[in-house]
């Protein structure tokens, strides 16, 4: 084969590559999850404690994360995260953005703090009066455990982590952020 095409044939090559990885279905939920339906977005505003969640590079050091959740004009949500980082010892804050990742009245958000990018953000579970949630991200390394108290009844505790172990969450792993 010539140079010439060879250089074809790997533009080519590169060019079907990029389209596939544009095209293919993007994972948003964890395998074998499903979200609550009906949602009620207007029902999840407000503030939330972060009770449990599974480790990560995020919030490492963090405790004490609150997130509340307000609708904006334009339809979208603003989201402020909040909490202590041990390691610097003061407060701090990130600001970002939430929306309906689907039809309206599922569980299926996305959410912002980096610009253009969204990450999956997945009610799995909420009791009736939606004073606490399970929510993930798009995998298996992200779970939390959230309540609009300090605390979680230890009926709902229970009830989230059977429901996150049958998914297939490794609940030995969460972590329970002590109060500032």
């Amino acid at each position: 084969m010539k140079k010439e095409e060879w250089l074809i044939a790997g533009t080519a090559g590169a060019i079907a590559a990029t389209v596939a990885f544009l095209l293919w279905p993007k994972k948003d939920i964890p395998k074998g999850a499903t979200v609550v339906q009906p949602f009620d977005i207007s029902r999840y505003l407000g503030k939330w404690h972060e009770i449990a969640r599974l480790p990560n590079k995020v919030e490492q050091n963090i405790r004490a994360l609150t997130e509340k959740y307000t609708m904006r004009d334009d339809g979208m949500i603003s989201v402020v995260t909040r909490g202590f980082d041990m390691q610097k010892k003061r407060w701090v804050k990130a600001a970002g953005k939430l929306k309906l990742a689907a039809r309206q009245n599922i569980g299926k958000l996305k959410v912002s703090y980096f610009g253009p990018f969204y990450f999956a953000y997945n009610i799995l579970d909420v009791d009736e009066d939606y004073q606490y949630a399970l929510a993930s991200g798009s995998d298996l390394d992200s779970l939390w455990l959230l309540s609009r108290e300090t605390t979680m009844p230890e009926v709902i505790r229970e009830r989230f982590i059977r429901h996150a172990r049958a998914i297939g969450f490794d609940t030995n792993k969460l972590e329970w952020p002590a109060m500032v």
